[in-house]
């Protein structure tokens, strides 16, 4: 494997549904010489579901920074590798930014291969305009956080967030000041899961619904845009 060209690939992994791994997706993963895993523990019971046994190594938000030299220098050796994430393709709200533009910068190739992402089934069912929009992640849980929102007052387009479930409605009622009550708005969670939920409504009755009920799993929140 090391007389071929040495690469990053960048490998989506199921966010629910194991039936979601792309057939590419397993194969790029048993032949790599290593795994860069967001938690090896998660990793390890979906590397074992598809019978993958090549050597597994941490890469999360408190050691890529460390990691990034020995990484480099690994590949440039010839070596190839792939970076998952816990669920999700690598680098959309987890880490994975830093080791792409260390390998681009070294003259690495990067290979992002196509597969879930949990913003982009939360948008479709959506039911708001989808030709465009914005990708606004977590928004900051205390320093920063009005600023973003007094940003966004004016977006036009449909705006998408991630959200815990913890702080679900509190987003929702602040969205609701910034946006007002009547602006439509969807809330998806469990997506591809058992117990998936989408709904959709203005931003006073995804208060109202999330106020009466107990919340579990990832959470994206979708907003129409100012018209």
């Amino acid at each position: 494997m090391s007389a071929r060209q040495p690469r990053l690939f960048l490998v989506p992994t199921p966010i629910g549904n194991l039936e979601d791994m792309t057939f590419r997706a397993v194969r790029i993963l048993k032949e790599v010489d290593f795994i860069l895993a967001e938690d090896t523990r998660t990793s390890g019971v979906l590397l074992k579901h598809f019978g993958v046994e090549t050597k597994m190594f941490s890469h999360h938000k408190f050691n890529e920074h460390a990691s990034l030299n020995v990484i480099i220098r690994r590949l440039e050796a010839g070596e190839r590798a792939a970076l998952i994430s816990d669920a999700g393709t690598p680098a959309i709200s987890d880490p994975g930014f830093l080791i792409v533009r260390a390998c681009l910068e070294a003259g690495l190739e990067v290979e992002c291969l196509p597969g879930a992402t949990a913003f982009v089934p939360a948008l479709v069912t959506s039911g708001l305009p989808n030709d465009r929009f914005c990708f606004e992640g977590f928004l900051p849980q205390k320093k920063g956080r009005q600023t973003r929102f007094e940003l966004l007052r004016e977006e036009s387009r449909t705006m998408i967030f991630y959200e815990s479930p913890f702080r679900l409605v509190k987003t929702l009622e602040q969205l609701a000041l910034v946006c007002g009550d009547d602006r439509k708005a969807s809330v998806s969670r469990e997506i591809s899961k058992l117990h998936e939920e989408n709904k959709t409504g203005t931003l006073a009755e995804l208060v109202q619904y999330f106020n009466s009920k107990t919340v579990k799993g990832e959470i994206v929140i979708v907003v129409d845009g100012k018209h």
